[in-house]
Parts: structure tokens; sequence; C-alpha cells
């Protein structure tokens, strides 16, 4: 498989925040959020590998600043880095207000990802190529953030977590 830039696999998704949409003080709920970034973090995954994914993860979403009804909602999407079969996908979300013109960062997060053969089992990916400082920043956080969300849910070892021990002491062998 041959290697992709960072930047074939950018996704920018916009919607506009309706009634529906938000809950009783006119924000947008969580969870309509959240369902918007899978859509467009999984069009991200999906444009590097050509297959059909699925969502094997979600970890880090932070809320920043509150979206409310009628504004505009701005995701950009992008792959950091590949595994096995296995993608991280980072994720910031804007909202612009149609009121007071400008963009806020309200939300990042970071997704996994998992290819699909036909018969619905994992397959390879194609690594990425980053390119830039910050693609090469989040690039190398990638195993961190991978080992630690391994260990949490108990799927690695802490002492198998080389990368992470890696932070906290010093002169460690892995």
């Amino acid at each position: 498989m041959e290697p992709k830039p960072v930047k074939s696999t950018i996704t920018v998704m916009t919607e506009l925040v309706m009634p529906n949409d938000t809950n009783n003080l006119g924000n947008l709920m969580g969870g309509n959020l959240l369902r918007w970034m899978d859509i467009a973090s999984s069009v991200s995954a999906m444009k590097l590998c050509g297959t059909q994914v699925v969502t094997a993860a979600v970890d880090s979403v932070s809320f920043r600043e509150p979206i409310l009804l009628s504004d505009v909602v701005c995701i950009e999407a992008q792959v950091t880095r590949t595994f096995n079969t296995s993608m991280e996908i980072y994720m910031e979300v804007f909202r612009e207000s149609l009121k007071n013109p400008g963009r806020k960062k309200s939300n990042v997060a970071y997704y996994t990802f998992v290819s699909l053969d036909g018969e619905g089992n994992p397959q390879a990916v194609p690594s990425v190529i980053p390119e830039t400082d910050e693609e090469k920043e989040r690039f190398a956080g990638a195993l961190r953030r991978r080992q630690l969300r391994l260990v949490l849910a108990g799927r690695m070892k802490p002492e198998e977590a080389t990368e992470l021990k890696s932070l906290f002491l010093k002169d460690v062998v892995g």
C-alpha cells in the first residue's frame, strides 16, 4: 500500500444548528455534536483507506465553548497516524455566530477507526506522511495516545506502554 499525505485525508463538514439540535437552554446537544464529529472523522478515515470503517474509540473530547442555536458549526478532521488496521483522526470544531462574525474553537477530539474488508474483518491501512510541523507533532504523539487508550481499555499492560513510560521515567529501555 502506498503511503498518502495527511492533507489527502482532510475533511471539512459544516452544519447549521437548528432548534431540534438544541437542549432547553438553546445550546447544541453534545450527542448531536459527537454524531457530526463521527461522520466527519469517518469520511477522513475512508479517504485514506478507501474502505468501510468503524469507530473503535472516542477519546479526549473537550468542550471549550458552547455552540448556540443558529450558530454554524465547522468540523475539520484529518488522519494523524495509522497503525496496522486502525487510524487516529484529530478534529477541531469551530462555531461561527451569524450575529457576531468570527470563528471560535469549540472542541477538539481524537477518534480511532478500523478499516474493514468486504467480509467485515479488520484489514491493513496505508500509512500517512506528515508534512507540516503540526502534522509531525500529532504523528509523534499518536503512539503515546494509542498506548494510553489500550492501557485504559485493558488491552495492554501498563509495563508494555514504553512510550508512556518514557514520559515519566528516565532511561527506559523499550
